[in-house]
Formats: C-alpha cells, sequence, structure tokens
C-alpha cells in the first residue's frame, strides 16, 4: 500500500465503503486519497463501488445487501431500482408476506404505539426474535404501517368551572441579565385553567422549590382565587418521587398548596397529554408574542407580556371551545377558591442528623430532640422565628424552638438525659477531688447548662494546670461567695489575681465587682424574702 493508515483512519474507510460510499466521496469525508482506500476496501474484501453515470443516480448498495440476504426475486427486482423504494406501494408491501417483518407485525406496532423508532425495534428483533434479515426490511415496513396508519384522536379534557388547573414550564425570551449584561434564555411559568382557558404568564431567571411555589401563589393573585386541583408535570420543584400510585410532593410546596385548599395531582410518567391546555398555551405563547424577541430587562419582557395576555390573548376566540377567553373566565372566576387574609409563610427545609447529645444543628445553632433519636436523621423546617423538627415518615411535629444565635443551645426539659453518661460523672469525680470549692462550683455548672456545661468544666481543669490548684480553689470559693459560679468568673478573677506585686490600683476593681455582685444577690434574696 502506498500508504499506512492508522487505526482510527482504517475503521473510517471500511465503515463508509460497507456503506456503499464511491471513492470520491469517502476521499471527501475522510481525506484520504481513493488509490489508498481503494486497496484498503479490497484487502477487507469489500466491493468497491463503481463510478456513476451522467444522469443517472449509481445503484442504492444498502438494497443490494438486502436483495443478496435472500429476498426473493420480486422484491429483489424491486430492490435493484431506488426510485421504486419510495413508489411502491408500502400499504400492499405491509399487508403482504413478502417483507421478511410482517411476521412480527403485532409487535412492531406495539414498539410503534410506545413511540419507538425503526432501529430501535430492529435490535429489539434480533435481540429476543431471532431475526436474521436487515435493517432495510423492517425500516421499510415501520415506513408503510406509519404512512398508511390513522391518526389517533385525543379526546378533550372538560372541566368544571374552578375545577382544575394545569402548570408547567417552558422557555422564555432572552433578556439582558443586570449582573452580566449579556442575553440570557429566561423560563416562562404558566398556569391556565381547565375550563376557561384563562392563563398567568410569568418570567423568571431561575427556578427552585421556593420560586416555584411563589409563582403559583403570584399565579392565584392574579386570577383572584385557586383551583381546587393542580395538574403539574414531575419536576422535582414540585415533586420528590414520582410514583404512579403515591408520588412525594416537595414539602414546601405541599405546605403552600394546602395554604389556599389546592391539592397537588402529578401526571403519570409519559402521560404529557394529561395536561394538554398548559402545553398548547405555551406553545402558543413561545409562537406568537416571544418568538424572536429580545429585551433589556425582566421587567420589561413581563409588562410586554401583560399587555399581550390582556390585549390578545384573553380577548381571542378559543379554538376549541369556540367561545372567547375573557367571557369564559368571567364564568369560572366566582367558582375559584376564595384567597386566605395573609400570604404563606416560607421557610427553608432540610435533613439533618441529631447527634450524641441529643441535639440536631441548623445554620450554627442547635436545638434538642425527643429521647430516641440519636444517630437518626430528621426533617427540620425553619425560619427567622422558630425551628420545627419533623419525623421523616409520618411528618409528625416532633418539636419546635425559638430560633437561637449562632453557637447557642436550646434545650427543653424533658429532652435532657435521664442518666447522666459516664464520662459526665467521672469529671464531676475529679472535680471534687481536686478541692471542695472546685468541685461544687462544676457541679453547679452542669445543674445549670447540663451537657453543654462540660467544655466549662474542662475549662476549669486547665486553670487548675496555669495557674496552680489552690489558687483555683480560692477563685471558686470566691466565685460561690458572691453566687456566681461561672468559669468566665473564675478565670478573671485569677487573671487579675495572678497580678505581681499586686497594687491597690489593681485589686480595687476586683473588690468593687464582688461588692457589686453582693449587693445584687443580697437585693434579690430580700425581694424573694418579701
Amino acid at each position: 500500500m502506498a500508504n499506512v493508515l492508522n487505526k482510527e483512519k482504517q475503521d473510517q474507510v471500511l465503515a463508509l465503503g460497507r456503506l456503499g460510499w464511491a471513492l470520491r466521496r469517502i476521499e471527501k469525508a475522510t481525506g484520504v486519497r481513493r488509490e489508498t482506500a481503494s486497496a484498503y476496501l479490497r484487502a477487507a474484501g469489500i466491493a468497491v463501488r463503481p463510478a456513476g453515470r451522467w444522469g443517472r443516480a449509481p445503484p442504492n448498495p444498502a438494497n443490494e445487501v438486502t436483495a443478496d440476504l435472500g429476498v426473493n426475486s420480486a422484491e429483489a427486482l424491486q430492490l435493484s431500482n431506488p426510485a421504486n423504494e419510495v413508489t411502491a406501494d408500502s400499504q400492499e408491501l405491509a399487508h403482504s408476506d413478502k417483507s421478511f417483518a410482517s411476521p412480527f407485525r403485532e409487535l412492531i406496532e406495539d414498539q410503534l404505539a410506545r413511540g419507538r423508532n425503526a432501529f430501535g425495534i430492529y435490535q429489539q428483533l434480533v435481540d429476543q426474535n431471532g431475526f436474521t434479515a436487515s435493517y432495510e426490511s423492517v425500516k421499510r415496513f415501520v415506513r408503510a404501517l406509519r404512512k398508511n396508519a390513522q391518526p389517533q384522536a385525543h379526546p378533550v379534557i372538560e372541566t368544571a368551572p374552578g375545577e382544575e388547573g394545569q402548570v408547567d414550564y417552558g422557555e422564555g425570551p432572552m433578556v439582558r441579565h443586570p449582573e452580566s449584561g449579556k442575553y440570557r434564555r429566561t423560563r416562562l411559568f404558566v398556569f391556565t385553567l381547565g375550563y376557561s382557558r384563562k392563563s398567568v404568564r410569568l418570567l423568571t431567571w431561575k427556578s427552585s422549590a421556593e420560586i416555584w411555589a411563589r409563582l403559583h401563589e403570584m399565579a392565584f393573585r392574579r386570577l383572584g382565587g385557586a383551583p381546587k386541583t393542580v395538574v403539574l408535570d414531575n419536576l422535582k420543584e414540585g415533586v420528590l418521587t414520582p410514583d404512579i400510585y403515591e408520588p412525594a410532593l416537595n414539602p414546601l410546596y405541599r405546605d403552600v398548596l394546602k395554604h389556599y385548599g389546592v391539592v397537588a395531582l402529578p401526571c403519570r410518567i409519559r402521560h404529557p397529554n394529561r395536561k394538554g391546555k398548559v402545553e398548547s398555551s405555551i406553545g402558543h405563547t413561545q409562537r406568537t408574542p416571544l418568538k424572536g424577541q429580545h429585551f433589556d430587562s425582566l421587567e420589561a419582557a413581563q409588562a410586554y407580556l401583560d399587555n399581550w395576555e390582556a390585549r390578545w390573548a384573553d380577548t381571542r376566540i378559543h379554538g376549541t371551545t369556540k367561545r372567547q377567553v375573557a367571557a369564559m373566565f368571567a364564568e369560572e372566576k366566582p367558582h375559584l377558591l376564595p384567597l386566605p387574609a395573609e400570604p404563606f409563610r416560607y421557610y427553608r427545609f432540610g435533613q439533618r442528623g441529631v447527634h450524641l447529645d441529643g441535639h440536631l444543628e441548623v445554620e450554627g445553632a442547635y436545638y434538642s430532640v425527643p429521647p430516641g433519636h440519636i444517630g437518626k436523621r430528621l426533617f427540620v423546617q425553619w425560619d427567622e422565628l422558630c425551628v420545627r423538627i419533623l419525623e421523616p415518615s409520618t411528618g409528625q411535629l416532633l418539636r419546635e424552638h425559638v430560633r437561637q444565635r449562632r453557637g447557642s443551645f436550646r434545650t427543653r426539659g424533658e429532652d435532657r438525659p435521664a442518666k447522666v453518661p459516664p464520662t459526665t460523672l467521672q469529671l464531676l469525680s475529679r472535680a471534687r477531688r481536686a478541692g471542695k470549692n472546685i468541685g461544687e462550683l462544676c457541679a453547679e455548672i452542669h445543674r445549670r447548662d447540663g451537657e453543654t456545661g462540660v467544655r466549662r468544666m474542662l475549662g476549669v481543669f486547665r486553670l487548675t494546670r496555669n495557674f496552680g490548684q489552690a489558687r483555683v480553689e480560692d477563685a471558686c470559693a470566691a466565685a460561690l461567695e458572691v453566687g456566681v459560679p461561672t468559669y468566665r468568673f473564675v478565670r478573671r478573677y485569677l487573671e487579675r489575681s495572678a497580678l505581681a506585686p499586686v497594687s491597690l490600683k489593681q485589686v480595687d476593681p476586683l473588690i468593687r465587682q464582688l461588692t457589686h455582685y453582693r449587693d445584687v444577690i443580697s437585693r434579690l434574696t430580700e425581694g424573694e424574702k418579701a
């Protein structure tokens, strides 16, 4: 051979040769000279396609291969001319026994009804039914069935006024983004009432569970009411787990609809015709007002869409009902559910694991859960005011806490462990061995703070290493005397008393603070006695 091709080029040339491409066409597509390609094809036993004649296309090699596989003489004669493939009576071919695919007619029709293409059907016939003929036989048979198939009628789903609404996303117009300054594709949210075909069209940059729920709320506000049911697709913003019988709704979306008294009805998988009214409305919006449009801001695009909605969409005569959309909506509006007085209060949600101390973490703060949930993952809902802890399987409310700042603990009395963990008992025993006052101070810290005071007790032990056990004992005695048994007071006491030599200026602030604590405690004691 004049030239040696790499493996990839060889595979390309051989594949195109098997398809029956001419040498000139192979050279143009791959860049390999005709002489080299011809040598590789002949070495592989592939016949080189002869050049065509002026005014006449060369024969279709796919038909020649099909005829060589055992097609009878009548079909081979028909396939020898490519024009016959188009002009032949496909209906007669499909209903006769001349095609190798005719014994599998019922199977092919069933697969076509499921939306499969001819090549997928051919692969299934080869793998599962022992089909030995070529793909061309299946392709011609499928083409004949499709040509003679009668279009199926789709019934119109009729609903009562205020009974149903359908919702979905579509592609919106190109709008200049305020941050990047470049045109970006927006998302088109469409909510269509089933009876009147009245639609609400809203534009948004992106989507999330909260945005999806807020768009529904805006649609209800614009319509002046809400339908009893909402038919939607199985997108993640609305449906977490698609299922034929028990689909799991997004918690935020479910609660928003519950706030308005609406029930969600997700479509079955691969049944988009169930919400054909909103699909038609999306297509109408994309083809008519938004086709080829560009806007400088999202507000300008929404204003343009609202004006088109009022001027043209609401005043048109609908093709199915033969009535004006605005007139039908006037009949339907009194049947919509009334809107609640207050809008929905949105929250964030997620899953959190319960730690060994019986708390879970939400944005840096810790909240207690009932006993028996350590190691489990629970659902949590939170906003600026409160935190709600839910049981994952039943949705039961386990605890509701007031929102805390970062680093804080919120523990209910019944959530405290009835039995102190052994490690805490060991710390308290160690504190008593270190000194009487140290033991009393640590016991008071544990009584007040519970398990969260363990780290403060460890801080007291650290002070004994830095300042000595005798000094810490005296500092704890002073803290107990003034009624402030805290780690912070002991540390400050030790830091100030550690100054040497000790002057009156350094001692006076501490004495004044101790005196102030004594006065406060005495006043509180007198008030309790009174």
